[in-house]
């Protein structure tokens, strides 16, 4: 592919080892092209809260706006960072700008990844590629929708809840959630510490995979990250042998879509077709995976975020004395939903309702645990949609019990620290379908190497 070949259709069209070797011959083109992608489709898109113009040669990737990157401003869509320039680079950033990356901007998200539809940002919606009047899901949809728009070849989210993998079904791109503790926390705005954790969203399974293989790893600064050493590559471009698949009961309950159910039996219908086994299991206590999640993760939101209080960066509103500039700064710089999860959080966490709540919480957490690792005991991996709904119209849903429902499916690898991928599986109408491949902790590259699998068997269809 040379630079005579090459076009912003073509650049849209890149994969990872694409663009690696086409930045051998090329390596200031990437980037140009995609800073003139971004600059055409990102005014009705939204996708970037800042974009790095003097970025440097290399492959251009998008990061989410709650992961730093040094010399540019990280806003997590909140008005209470305004003016947060960070002074060093996550370790995710690190490690790719070490292996010929470029950050060419900062992509837009629910605030402080408190959403699912990128709606809460207060930089404005981002719009679905594959229809401008439609969420590009969330939190990580700045993400998702500058990959599906081929603004980036490639780019990195967090998922607390399902954050990369439901934008990613709703765009129609590939979203993966690694085990928790494969990948460095540090350098990422904590929303709810046990749960976050960061990932690629890419085009391909296999970018995927080559993108874990960069970022993945222990680091010294985050306690939390394990000694592992994974090839995520090793299973891409194999035939798997015969997998048992365990397909959630849960996935044609009321409140699934029917034509998200229909994609699934046709799912069901194209894995077997090649030889694996698919049974229907029943995991009730997927049920509870909300209820809970929203208790835990709130109530680390009302820990993590009382450091944004006006005194040490961002916004600061002045008053007369110190509580009344903690109530004024808060009260303008957070947006409803962080203030809503965190007034949840405090409460759960009080004194008078620490047991009744949050302990009871964590024990059904434990529980949701036991049971899918009781399920992996038979199957290799889980299968649901990853979203119950497609992409909805901006603006149509305003009940926050609605938005929460929508991670039904996703919630369950959060809480139990699980591998998790969204591939895209055909679409209803014009909007693209996901399906969530889970499997046991640390089983990573062989969950991408199913959904790899998967990919190649359907571009043969």
């Amino acid at each position: 592919m040379g630079e005579k070949f090459f076009n912003t259709e073509e650049f849209k069209k890149l994969t990872l080892r694409q663009a690696f070797e086409f930045a051998k011959d090329n390596p200031d083109l990437l980037v140009k092209t995609s800073l003139e992608v971004i600059e055409k489709e990102d005014k009705v898109l939204n996708a970037f809260i800042s974009v790095n113009k003097e970025a440097p040669r290399g492959v251009p990737i998008g990061i989410k706006d709650n992961i730093n990157v040094q010399g540019i401003e990280t806003t997590c869509a909140s008005k209470i960072l305004k003016g947060y320039v960070a002074t060093y680079d996550a370790t995710v950033v690190k490690k790719l700008k070490s292996t010929g990356f470029s950050v060419v901007g900062k992509t837009n998200l629910d605030e402080f990844a408190m959403g699912a539809s990128t709606e809460y940002s207060s930089f404005g919606p981002t719009r679905n590629p594959h229809d401008i009047e439609r969420v590009a899901g969330g939190s990580s949809g700045g993400s998702a929708a500058a990959v599906a728009a081929g603004e980036v070849v490639a780019a990195l989210g967090s998922d607390t809840g399902g954050s990369i993998r439901q934008p990613a079904a709703f765009c129609g791109v590939v979203g993966f959630k690694p085990s928790y503790g494969l990948v460095s926390r540090y350098g990422l705005v904590a929303f709810a510490s046990s749960l976050d954790q960061i990932g690629p969203i890419t085009k391909t399974v296999e970018d995927s995979a080559i993108l874990m293989n960069i970022i993945a790893g222990k680091d010294e600064n985050d306690s939390t990250t394990v000694e592992r050493q994974i090839d995520f590559t090793q299973f891409i471009g194999k035939e798997l042998p015969r997998m048992k698949i365990a397909v959630a009961k849960q996935s044609f309950d009321e409140g699934v879509e029917e034509g998200v159910k229909q994609k699934l039996e046709e799912f069901v219908r194209f894995v077997e077709n090649f030889g694996h086994s698919v049974e229907l299991v029943d995991i009730d206590e997927i049920k509870y995976s909300v209820a809970t999640y929203y208790i835990i993760a709130p109530s680390e939101v009302s820990s993590n975020l009382s450091r944004f209080d006006g005194v040490k960066y961002g916004l600061r509103i002045s008053a007369e004395g110190l509580r009344e500039m903690y109530e004024k700064t808060r009260g303008i710089g957070f947006g409803d939903e962080v203030k809503r999860r965190i007034l949840i959080g405090t409460f759960t966490l009080s004194a008078a309702y620490y047991d009744a709540y949050f302990e009871k919480a964590q024990k059904v957490r434990r529980k949701i645990a036991m049971k899918l690792n009781n399920v992996f005991e038979q199957y290799d991996f889980i299968v649901t949609p990853t979203s119950p709904i497609v992409a909805f119209k901006i603006g149509s849903v305003s009940d926050p019990l609605v938005y929460y429902m929508m991670d039904i499916f996703t919630i369950p690898a959060n809480l139990a620290g699980l591998p998790a991928i969204s591939v895209p599986f055909g679409k209803v109408g014009h909007l693209p379908v996901g399906i969530q491949i889970m499997g046991p902790r640390f089983s990573d590259a062989k969950v991408l190497g199913f959904a790899d699998q998967i990919e190649r068997h359907l571009k043969d269809k």
